[in-house]
């Protein structure tokens, strides 16, 4: 008798054995989206993404291009134009953090299918513009939606893959996204805006060939909205928030969909419950999230959410990143706007003179044009279209270059290096001689600056945790949206100054970027938190 076990004990070890084996089986997310493997969906979840990576591309951009067209039309000033390259970045400003804050507590999607859809409407509001107030007011709201969307859509994509793809997904999102969505701007500048189209409609309202180049325009972002409510919610923030179940009936979608296998035979059959979380962190820096939570729960928590990046380790890092973030922002982003303008003021000083000279005396050409009889005219060109092309082309092959580099070189020195030489390209333009030469060193100054940003992104999504990943890539972006604003704004001032100080500034603050980079943690092949 003295062998027989209490049946009780008995139940209960099996329970406890049970339990045990469960919490061995229990994948993190890391491990359940790499049994997912990589193949059709995430091909198609990228390409459905494109268009709306084009949206924040046409948002910031389309101005540059509308210029040349419009500056008779709405007798734009050269401050007129800074203004209008910056209104986009004043909507970015006072939305950023908003719907960062949002899309980390209420979701991915819903954030993304609303600023979608509300950008486009802005857009086509603004493709109706007749003078420049209402032409600034429709691309500040634009620039406000638009980057609730370009945050959240960062987050979305990055979710769905491993740490051994992410870096690599983010890199192609360059290419396709940036880089593409730069070239279909002239593209369609070049088939629409020479166009002569004077669509009176009343005495005071004319659509021009500028305005039906800003209805095209609405396309990308009323696509998206419309895709992506077709489209599934990250299975990382379904984990984050405790939908569990949900998370792994989209774990086993994405296997079967990549592997052509049944669902049923997807290996991992449990997920760990990222809602337990550790109480002395939480009485310290909050961060609770309860499970299934309302949306008033997820409101309310979302603020307790978001106090971690004002403590160690996190605070030191957003801050680093901020800096040089907004440094090459300010660099970039204002000469990358201008540069269809230079280019325009290069083919004015030849059409008008016969002949070209140093990059300074062609440059007093970027004022509109005006005739003895004081009539304003605009000197189209196609080279100013192509040559933008070529430059955006030229990015192409360099974030395919580094999309294959980036997991052997690592992020932390490719940073480094392509801020560095774009910054030192930046100093040469101002030395150039002719357009072939502007063209060559704008090129690889645009290619290298816009590299750097998209790897630090990646930093951004590989360090912070899934319920401050949103809201610090909005952060982050806002103020170097602020940067570029400012750059923008400036730029005018600086180029009355002279020649050289645009371009002095613009490669300082790179250089500097590239210093700073050595403070950055170390982040490749690191899983999401």
């Amino acid at each position: 008798m003295g062998s027989l076990k209490n049946p009780h004990t008995a139940s209960a070890s099996a329970a406890n054995a049970i339990e045990t084996e469960s919490n061995e089986e229990a994948a993190k997310f890391e491990m359940a989206i790499s049994a997912t493997q990589f193949g059709k969906f995430n091909y198609c979840l990228f390409l459905l993404s494109v268009p709306g990576a084009w949206t924040i591309v046409f948002e910031v951009t389309t101005m540059s291009y509308v210029f040349p067209a419009a500056q008779c039309d709405l007798d734009l000033s050269l401050h007129d134009k800074g203004l209008l390259n910056a209104s986009a970045y004043f909507g970015m400003i006072s939305g950023g953090c908003l719907w960062g804050f949002l899309s980390d507590t209420l979701g991915r999607k819903k954030i993304m299918i609303t600023t979608y859809l509300l950008d486009g409407l802005m857009v086509i509001i603004s493709g109706f513009s007749q003078n420049f107030t209402m032409l600034f007011t429709c691309k500040f709201l634009g620039g406000f939606f638009s980057c609730g969307a370009g945050s959240a859509l960062i987050s979305h994509l990055l979710e769905f893959h491993s740490a051994k793809y992410r870096a690599r997904v983010q890199m192609l999102r360059g290419v396709f996204g940036m880089s593409f969505g730069t070239i279909i701007l002239p593209l369609l500048g070049l088939l629409i805006l020479p166009a002569d189209i004077n669509m009176e409609i009343s005495n005071h309202f004319v659509l021009h060939s500028w305005n039906v180049y800003l209805l095209t325009c609405a396309i990308p972002p009323l696509l998206s909205g419309i895709i992506f409510i077709f489209l599934p919610e990250s299975p990382k923030f379904l984990m984050t928030v405790g939908r569990n179940e949900e998370a792994l009936a989209l774990f086993e979608k994405i296997y079967s969909c990549n592997t052509g296998k049944n669902k049923e035979d997807f290996p991992i059959k449990l997920l760990v419950d990222e809602t337990r979380h550790d109480k002395a962190n939480e009485k310290k820096h909050g961060g609770r999230v309860t499970p299934n939570r309302t949306k008033m729960q997820a409101l309310r928590e979302g603020c307790q959410q978001i106090r971690p990046i004002c403590f160690p380790p996190y605070l030191q890092y957003i801050i680093l990143v901020t800096t040089i973030q907004s440094f090459c922002m300010l660099s970039i982003q204002t000469l990358r706007l201008w540069l269809p303008q230079i280019f325009q003021s290069i083919n004015d000083y030849q059409h008008y003179n016969n002949g070209t000279a140093d990059l300074c005396s062609m440059l007093k050409m970027i004022n509109p044009i005006q005739s003895p009889s004081s009539t304003c005219s605009v000197n189209f060109s196609s080279s100013v279209y192509i040559n933008t092309m070529i430059v955006a082309s030229i990015s192409v092959t360099g974030y395919i270059t580094i999309a294959v580099l980036i997991n052997k070189v690592g992020k932390k020195l490719l940073i480094a290096l392509s801020c560095f030489s774009s910054g030192v390209f930046a100093l040469s333009i101002f030395f150039a001689q002719n357009t072939a030469t502007v063209l060559s060193l704008s090129s690889l100054f645009l290619t290298l600056g816009a590299i750097a940003l998209t790897i630090i992104i990646t930093v951004i999504v590989d360090f912070f945790p899934t319920t401050q990943r949103s809201f610090t890539i909005a952060v982050v972006m806002v103020l170097g949206r602020v940067a570029a604003m400012i750059g923008n704004v400036i730029f005018p001032l600086l180029l009355e100054a002279g020649c050289a100080p645009p371009f002095i500034v613009v490669g300082s603050l790179l250089i500097v970027s590239a210093l700073l980079t050595i403070l950055l943690p170390n982040t490749d092949l690191k899983p999401l938190e």
